[in-house]
């Protein structure tokens, strides 16, 4: 300290070189925060409970299911089927014979152009990724890359719940067609069509899993939306739109 006072260069020559390695700190650039870690939302959390649990639903099931069952289900409620055999009844001479049938019929068409509304609209906002083990999927429209929530469950739910809440309406329909499904009755017929249709949509939800297709909650809201559309369609359109196609007959 003494000598620093005694010699002002030694002193003004240390001056500068702290100053210089004090500059030369602030100018080297400085190391990036850390990312911030991912919020622990419960949305957050379903999300990757959906994730797993279907994943292992896929992985067990896989030696169980023979594919090409699963892949006919999934053509069974595909709407490029649907639609085409709506618009073949419809243009067919058995609504004549039945006007219920007709009533029915056009009912589940509109439901089903109301259905692509819907899903598309939904699967378009949400734009949750696909799993990323679906394979060899053909996709008819741009919204398809999407998966929530599932189109196919939405679909096969609204023409099921459609026929289980008109099951009046379809045991006239049998009476007026002279048809007996299974030789007991048209109340037998319409519990055995019943059972039928809500087991195959069942099957057919369920199989979206099994083929890799969408994860659980999809196919659950799905469902949900099919219901909910085939309630509007049969109890608001049948009765609220009056004098139309969409009344329900007396």
């Amino acid at each position: 300290m003494g000598l620093d006072i005694l010699n002002p260069k030694i002193t003004v020559c240390n001056h500068r070189l702290y100053g210089q390695s004090e500059q030369s700190a602030m100018d080297s650039p400085q190391p990036p925060p850390p990312p911030p870690l991912p919020p622990s939302s419960l949305l957050h959390n379903l999300i990757t409970f959906d994730t797993k649990l279907s994943l292992s639903i896929y992985t067990l099931t896989q030696p169980i299911f023979p594919r090409f069952f699963l892949k006919l289900l999934e053509i069974s409620g595909d709407g490029r089927l649907f639609f085409p055999i709506i618009l073949s009844v419809l243009l067919s001479p058995l609504p004549s014979t039945s006007p219920i049938l007709f009533t029915v019929l056009v009912n589940l068409l509109i439901g089903s152009v109301l259905d692509l509304i819907i899903i598309g609209t939904v699967k378009h906002l949400v734009r949750r990724h696909r799993p990323v083990y679906n394979k060899h999927m053909f996709l008819t429209f741009a919204v398809d890359h999407w998966s929530f929530p599932s189109g196919h469950a939405s679909r096969v739910c609204f023409i099921a719940s459609v026929i289980y809440f008109s099951s009046d309406l379809v045991s006239d329909i049998l009476g007026q067609l002279e048809v007996d499904l299974v030789g007991f009755g048209g109340y037998e017929s319409v519990r055995w069509l019943n059972f039928g249709v809500v087991g195959w949509a069942c099957a057919t939800s369920v199989s979206r899993v099994l083929l890799g297709r969408h994860f659980v909650f999809d196919v659950a809201a799905g469902a949900g939306l099919g219901v909910l559309n085939a309630l509007f369609v049969v109890n608001v359109l049948n009765y609220n739109m009056g004098r139309g196609w969409f009344r329900r007959e007396e």
